[in-house]
């Protein structure tokens, strides 16, 4: 099973993931959706609020192809630049592979499972909609403990916005 977290704070925020959950429908199958939840930013500031999903995945790319699938698919929807070092900014789109089958992996484009998740309550609460007993790999708590434990000060609400009709 893969992880992915997917935000969007511009535009049309429902139809940004409603048309990237179509778009991975072309590279592999869509299992599980998250409730959308909402968020301020996280890590800079913003006046955007954030609409964010966690989904349930099953591909037969290798984690570094689905990557480049995903960056192609940002890119697509009108995503220009990626954030580094912990620059962020408002985006269009933002696909996070968060574990790809509980694989541990750390290169220069890609760590998994990816290093942020357990600090992002965004992440946290709607993989809890979706896979609540999914083991961390390299802490042993389940995303349920992560998210009971959490320090993310962060506020999230869970939106009444339905996107269930692209599964």
């Amino acid at each position: 099973m893969v992880i992915l977290a997917l935000g969007t704070n511009l535009g049309d925020c429902a139809a940004n993931l409603r048309r990237a959950i179509g778009e991975l429908g072309r590279y592999g199958e869509v299992v599980a959706v998250s409730g959308v939840y909402g968020s301020d930013a996280w890590g800079f500031e913003s006046g955007n609020r954030f609409m964010n999903i966690v989904l349930t995945y099953r591909t037969g790319l290798s984690p570094e192809a689905l990557l480049d699938c995903t960056q192609e698919i940002e890119r697509r929807m009108g995503r220009t630049a990626k954030s580094t070092d912990g620059g962020y900014k408002d985006r269009i789109i933002d696909i996070d592979l968060i574990d790809y089958d509980g694989m541990t992996l750390s290169t220069e484009r890609l760590t998994l499972p990816h290093p942020l998740m357990q600090e992002r309550n965004f992440v946290l609460y709607p993989l809890c909609d979706v896979a609540p007993e999914w083991v961390h790999p390299l802490f042993g708590q389940t995303a349920a403990e992560m998210k009971r434990c959490s320090q993310d000060g962060v506020a999230v609400v869970r939106l009444d916005v339905e996107l269930s009709r692209w599964l």
